[in-house]
This record gives structure tokens, sequence and C-alpha cells, in this order.
């Protein structure tokens, strides 16, 4: 496989990938745009991504320095009030903060990067990834300990951390991976990691993306989970159906659309540059 010269591997791809092989080559080889709506009701779909984006910027700029109360003039919606209430109102624990930041390693001769909502690094030397979801349920535990962003994240971390840890890299059982959910704020998902996650992460990477060089385009099927082809823009062209499937449905299947590594693509707010 040739990807493109400005390719970089990052969770999102890497997930399109082990959910489908067509959808990897279609967006992120042949970056195909293609006329369809992801999900049902079109608009409460674009709002819930507006949502989300708006607050990650919203918390960005807090932690940066923005005072809340200016803030909170930028609301006008009660569903996101009520999220920023709630990240208002959190206790992150004391220690140095570094919002949207960027990691990046190699792999397979390529870059590997990703950029993550909060870094926090405790007085005690715990290193703590933070990453906002703006679901409107809390996903089941076993699908984000699944997710790839789970695995890269801490790994980056633990790779390509050592600039905010006086120039030593993080030992792994320092690192933990924190899901903060706007909407339930008080019942955080949290994820230790530990040397032994660390190089099977590191093994699993390094396969993951071999794999994906080492194939003909041929070889990038369709998925055999056809229930995700309906969260898919191109499944008009793979002969998978027209119907997009409903939000209310990806709820109660897939957990919630801003984890999904499916066509709704809310997990990559976290690495728009704002």
């Amino acid at each position: 496989m040739r990807l493109p010269p400005d390719f970089q591997f990052t969770q999102a791809n890497l997930q399109d990938f082990v959910d489908c092989r067509r959808r990897f080559l279609l967006r992120h080889v042949r970056r195909l745009a293609w006329p369809a709506i992801e999900s049902e009701p079109v608009i409460e779909n674009e709002q819930l991504s507006e949502k989300g984006a708006r607050f990650h910027r919203m918390a960005h700029q807090a932690l940066i320095g923005m005072p809340f109360e200016r803030l909170a003039l930028m609301l006008n919606e009660p569903e996101l009030a009520g999220w920023w209430t709630n990240f208002q109102s959190q206790a992150l624990p004391e220690g140095r903060r570094y919002p949207e930041l960027s990691l990046q390693a190699t792999l397979q001769g390529y870059r590997l990067v990703a950029k993550v909502d909060l870094l926090l690094v405790t007085p005690e030397g715990r290193a703590l990834v933070y990453d906002w979801k703006t679901s409107r349920r809390r996903t089941p535990r076993q699908y984000m300990a699944a997710r790839l962003q789970t695995r890269v994240y801490p790994y980056l971390l633990t790779q390509a951390g050592a600039q905010f840890n006086a120039g030593q890299p993080f030992p792994p059982e320092v690192v933990e991976m924190i899901y903060w959910y706007a909407g339930f704020p008080d019942a955080p998902e949290r994820f230790a990691y530990d040397d032994d996650r660390y190089r099977a992460d590191e093994a699993y990477l390094d396969d993951l993306a071999g794999t994906i060089l080492s194939l003909a385009e041929q070889d990038f099927g369709l998925t055999p989970d056809a229930g995700q082809c309906r969260y898919c823009v191109y499944r008009s062209l793979c002969d998978r159906g027209v119907q997009a499937g409903s939000l209310d449905d990806w709820d109660e299947a897939m957990g919630a659309p801003d984890e999904s590594g499916g066509n709704l693509d809310f997990e990559q707010i976290a690495e728009i540059e704002f």
C-alpha cells in the first residue's frame, strides 16, 4: 500500500482500519468525499457535533486562563450550559497542566500523532491524560477499553513525553488515561497503565501499521459487521444500503457517537487545532 505523502497515523484512522478496512482505504488513502449523511435525524446529529466542538473550545480556553465568567457569556443552549457547569465544578488535581497537547512518535516510518485534551502532571509525578466526552450516554467500560484511543494516548505519552518530565520518559506505571463525561461528571472512566501494557501496545501498533503497509488495495475489504455501515457515509458506494442509521440506535448499540470509530468522528474533535 502506498499511502499519501503527508499521511500520518492517528488513533482515528487506525480505528477505521480495525473497524472496516474499506473505510480506511476510501477515507484516508483515496480521501474520497461522498455525498451522504451520517445518521438520522440530520439536524440533531449536526447540533450534537457542533455542541461537542464548542465545549472542547471552551474547555481549552478556560485551561489557558480565560475566565469562566467570560466564557459563560457564550452559552445559549441548555445542554451545553449543563456540560459547562459540570466542567467548571470538577475538581482537577493540582499540577502542571498542558491543554491541547500534541504528541508524536515514529511508527513503521510514518508519524503516529495525537492531540490530548489535557495532560496533567501532579506534584507526585503522575501523568494524567484527560479526554473530554460529550456523549449523551455513558459508554460501557469494556467498549472504551477496546478503543485505539485508550491504547494510543498512553503509549504516545510514555514514548514521547519526556519534555514534560524534566527530559526523562514517564514510567508507564505513572500514566493514566481518564475519560471525563460532561454529562456524567462524577463517573469518569479511568484506565491505569503499566510496563506490560506499554510493551503490548508497542507491539500491537507496530503490527497494525505493518499490516496496513503490507496490503494491496484489493485486500481492503468490507467489514463483516454490516451494522456499522448504517453510520458510514460510504454505505451506498459499498452497496450496504442507502438509509442512514438512527442516532438513538447508535447510542444504544455502540455507546455514543463521540466514542465511535465509524463515520461519526466526534472523537476527532480532540485533534482539531483551535
